[in-house]
């Protein structure tokens, strides 16, 4: 049994196939397991990304069945029933594919060479970098259209990732920076959330998402633009489709994921966003031994196709996980039933908004419920416990630890 991915869905495979009559082996090219939606807080200084990332090897080092492999995919076999790494073929009897997803840039070439995206470790560090050296760079600039210019930060997209970024960002730059160089004016800070439709936070009910915009613009200070498509980004400039330049030195890009370019390359027929398209029962449908999970896998539910979150990821790994052990007892496999539990998104320190089995709250009490549903979904006691420590700390003396350059590049 190989599982591809050590993400949400991969790992809650392996965990779901613990007592099976298997044997699993895991790779990735990772040997960690990453909580990516608190990703954000390690761009912002919030949190070290060792508080957001676990081994793998760690997380199940008590299952007997299982074996870890850190390696990296880049092809298979499907009639040979071999996943091919770069440290040689693996052999399978069934697999699991929970390979996940990356940015889309949509094709702006320009965002990809001077922007940031958000999917990883080593993106989160980069744009923490990035921030706190551009505020150092404005210390150094006498010409006050550069200084405006190195101190406007732009974030694209008016998604959870978005808006929670964009809440992030400002409130690390108004209530922690502003300590750090009080010879800069806070009014020449700008922070920009570029969305191209007229909403943030889509799936949401209107009054939630008339309410992330509202608290972003006069709690926060965020700047919201609707109607703004990005045309291209030069490292100093973004253009709008509209004609409009916004001088800025820095861009976040929020606004777009697709499957990670390795589905293109496995020989498996992909369709939108180079998903590939699945059975009910999660199964690849010329070859029934292969499972596709999560980010990349296109199963469409009542005319429009499941999103590209960690539940449905972790709900798709417990029915192929059940639908393997089916097969193995001679029992027809199950179809993929998928839960809403809900969404959340955060806008920073008592603002939230909440929608949970048809109710929709927002401020303090969506922002407690947004805090203990990420806690308790954390994996390992220590990195609850650090997380816990490092927001209350930042909650009660609006202090950011995590504020090192580590590297000039």
């Amino acid at each position: 049994m190989v599982i591809v991915g050590a993400g949400f869905g991969g790992l809650r495979a392996a965990r779901a196939l613990g007592d099976a009559p298997v044997d699993v082996v895991l790779v990735d090219r990772h040997n960690y397991h990453l909580f990516q939606p608190l990703l954000y807080q390690v761009a912002t200084a919030g949190l070290e990304p060792e508080q957001i990332a676990r081994p793998v090897r760690a997380v199940l080092r008590r299952q007997r069945n299982f074996e870890f492999r850190m390696t990296e995919v880049t092809g298979l076999d499907p009639n040979g029933k071999r996943v091919v790494t770069t440290d040689g073929a693996i052999a399978y009897d069934y697999l699991i594919l929970a390979v996940g997803g990356e940015t889309n840039y949509f094709g702006l070439d320009g965002v990809v060479r001077h922007g940031f995206g958000l999917k990883d470790i080593p993106e989160a560090i980069r744009i923490r970098n990035h921030v706190l050296h551009a505020f150092e760079r404005a210390m150094l600039e006498p010409d006050p259209e550069r200084r405006r210019a190195w101190l406007t930060f732009v974030v694209v997209g008016g998604g959870p990732t978005g808006v929670e970024m964009a809440g992030a960002l400002s409130e690390l730059i108004r209530l922690v920076l502003v300590k750090d160089y009080p010879r800069l004016n806070v009014k020449d800070v700008r922070v920009l959330l570029l969305e191209a439709t007229d909403r943030l936070l889509g799936p949401m009910p209107p009054r939630l998402r008339e309410a992330a915009a509202e608290t972003l613009w006069r709690k926060k200070h965020v700047e919201v633009r609707f109607g703004a498509t990005v045309a291209d980004y030069d490292g100093e400039r973004v253009l709008l489709k509209s004609g409009e330049v916004i001088p800025a030195r820095s861009l976040i890009w929020a606004a777009g994921v697709q499957a990670v370019s390795l589905t293109a390359r496995l020989g498996l027929p992909t369709v939108r966003q180079g998903r590939v398209p699945v059975a009910p029962t999660l199964e690849v449908p010329e070859h029934p031994d292969i499972y596709v999970i999560g980010d990349a896998a296109y199963l469409e539910v009542n005319g429009a196709p499941l999103p590209m979150m960690a539940p449905v990821a972790i709900q798709m790994a417990r029915t192929a996980a059940a639908n393997i052990r089916r097969r193995l007892a001679g029992q027809p496999p199950a179809t993929f039933d998928y839960h809403d539990p809900g969404s959340l998104a955060t806008i920073g320190r008592n603002a939230a908004v909440a929608y949970i089995r048809g109710i929709a709250f927002t401020g303090f009490p969506a922002w407690v419920v947004w805090l203990v549903v990420h806690i308790i979904q954390l994996i390992g006691f220590r990195n609850k416990l650090f997380v816990l420590l490092n927001w209350a700390w930042d909650y009660f003396f609006y202090e950011r630890a995590a504020r090192l350059i580590t590297s000039m590049d």
